[in-house]
């Protein structure tokens, strides 16, 4: 071998080695920002996380003990609410607390924590509430609507020539609940709004 091939050969070896040393500076820059802006979001950005006051919509799926699926709204509208405002229940209302958009959590509310019975949802109503043609029975399904307009299921209990004893009651009272909730977006509250569901 000629002495210039020598040299040639050993030019590039040499040019191989500070290409890969390059690329070791390059890829340790890259950790090392990266690093810094993990850092950065962590401690001086905190994550946004649901809070008091704040609306959020969800997606959940809510299950039996048996995983049987009761009730969903995956893949469709997502639901709103206002946490600390009494709308959901207190389980889930506290499940919320703390989670980040994206985040998904699996839940159980036990019976005694979920819909509790209450007489006051039985009534007697009159028959002519009901279709005129139709067969009432015990065990029947039925729906109603309140005075604001949203729409009351309820279930036949009885039927006498005093009228309809209908139970309002959810279907969900004494049942150990699961829930599977992601959240999907998070509007922060006010100072004025968070001060108000604190103390409502």
């Amino acid at each position: 071998m000629k002495k210039s091939e020598k040299l040639k050969g050993k030019e590039k070896v040499s040019a191989r080695k500070e290409q890969y040393k390059m690329a070791g500076i390059a890829a340790a820059i890259i950790v090392l920002v990266i690093a810094v802006i993990a850092i950065y979001f962590v401690f001086v950005v905190p994550p946004v996380v649901v809070a008091a006051g704040d609306t959020v919509n969800v997606t959940y799926t809510l299950m039996f003990d048996n995983k049987t699926v009761y009730q969903t709204n995956v893949n469709t509208s997502p639901f709103t609410f206002t946490v600390g405002s009494g709308q959901v229940l207190p389980g889930f209302d506290a499940a919320v607390r703390g989670m980040k958009v994206n985040e998904e959590k699996t839940v159980m509310i036990p019976a005694d924590q979920g819909y509790v019975y209450n007489p006051d949802r039985v009534a007697i109503v009159p028959k002519s509430l009901f279709p005129r043609n139709q067969t009432i029975y015990p065990g029947e399904k039925a729906q109603f609507y309140s005075n604001s307009g949203s729409v009351i299921p309820v279930v036949v209990l009885n039927v006498t020539d005093a009228g309809v004893a209908v139970d309002a009651n959810s279907p969900l009272v004494g049942q150990n609940l699961t829930f599977v909730i992601r959240i999907d977006s998070i509007q922060k509250a006010t100072a004025s709004s968070a001060a108000a569901t604190a103390t409502s």
